[in-house]
């Protein structure tokens, strides 16, 4: 589903080799279709997707629930422990080849504990697949999983604390936000904290501005996934620009899901001019057909950032992340001195 015209070969040329940074990537989402494929094949197959290309039909969704059902139906070709090594090396090759640089990526693991997968055995083939892979760096974010509830993601960060060696450095909360509210999670996010973790929390993505405000005063979480609906609360977009809470906003994957009916109704260009911390990423790009030059994209010719702005939230993602202050200046003087960085 096209949003936009493809821009000439020089304009596309400086936005997929521009360097790049992501903070919201689920690595479930995040499969390269043929290698979505291959897992299809390798578990029998699904009569209702006879082909490579029936299967990229399969990632159209009526609304936010059909979505959230076909999330659940692709992970019906994760079922052992090597097939999280294949997705992680693929995704990270991927990546790579965007130009992505340094990425903190979601992984889901209450999700496959129905496959017998225990959550440390998950992290670690994640990382080992990740490690083939040269020229980018992927941290892990635990993604405990609303609708699995608060007794399972306590269980779930206790087990991932154990292999936080392979790079796990946050948690992240994602789900069904209008059936699981974010009070129900404060032990665990708590917890949490005290374990060293960064957090992170899907939030005004599929329920309202309260979503959002529970994400803070419950979960005193550092960043917001989406947070489209805090403008529904004029006090709290005050907040949020005051306090500089970073937004993890996905354009296209709110558009692909209907929580925008319209591009053009999308708040990004909105919280950039109040001066919220606003970064771009893509979210599920196997399941939205999106990359990040496309968001860059969007942002330039429906959003009218100029390339300056657009430059700022690159940094935004730089300055937004869970890198030691050290590796974020090294990182931005390292964007700042790409030769594809300047080209105006």
């Amino acid at each position: 589903m096209p949003v936009v015209a493809r821009p000439s070969a020089s304009e596309a040329s400086w936005l997929e080799r521009l360097p790049k940074i992501e903070l919201h990537l689920h690595l479930e989402g995040a499969i390269p279709l043929d290698a979505l494929w291959e897992l299809v094949i390798k578990y029998g197959g699904d009569p209702d997707v006879p082909s490579l290309a029936t299967l990229a039909d399969r990632f159209a969704y009526r609304d936010f629930e059909h979505f959230i059902q076909t999330w659940h139906w692709k992970n019906r070709f994760l079922r052992e422990y090597e097939d999280f090594a294949f997705i992680a090396r693929r995704v990270g090759e991927d990546l790579a080849s965007q130009g992505v640089r340094y990425a903190e990526v979601f992984v889901s693991p209450p999700d496959f504990e129905r496959y017998g997968l225990e959550p440390q055995g998950l992290v670690a083939q994640i990382r080992s697949g990740l490690d083939d892979v040269a020229g980018i760096h992927v941290a892990l974010v635990a993604d405990l999983v609303r609708d699995t509830g608060p007794e399972q993601a306590d269980r779930t960060l206790e087990r991932v604390s154990e292999v936080r060696d392979c790079g796990v450095i946050g948690i992240g909360l994602g789900g069904s936000e209008h059936e699981h509210p974010a009070a129900r999670f404060k032990e665990v996010f708590a917890k949490a904290r005290r374990l060293g973790f960064r957090t992170s929390a899907h939030a005004g993505e599929a329920a309202g501005a309260e979503s959002i405000r529970g994400a803070l005063e419950s979960l005193k979480v550092e960043r917001l996934g989406h947070a489209v609906s805090a403008e529904e609360d004029t006090i709290l977009l005050e907040q949020l620009a005051e306090w500089q809470i970073p937004l993890e906003m996905c354009p296209l994957s709110n558009l692909r899901t209907g929580v925008v009916a319209a591009i053009e109704d999308h708040p990004v260009r909105r919280y950039f001019e109040r001066g919220l911390l606003v970064t771009v990423n893509t979210d599920d790009p196997l399941m939205f057909g999106n990359s990040l030059a496309d968001e860059y994209r969007l942002l330039e010719t429906r959003f009218g950032f100029s390339r300056e702005e657009v430059r700022e939230v690159i940094i935004n993602g730089i300055r937004a992340s869970w890198m030691t202050e050290e590796k974020k200046e090294q990182m931005e003087a390292a964007f700042r001195a790409d030769p594809c960085w300047r080209s105006d």
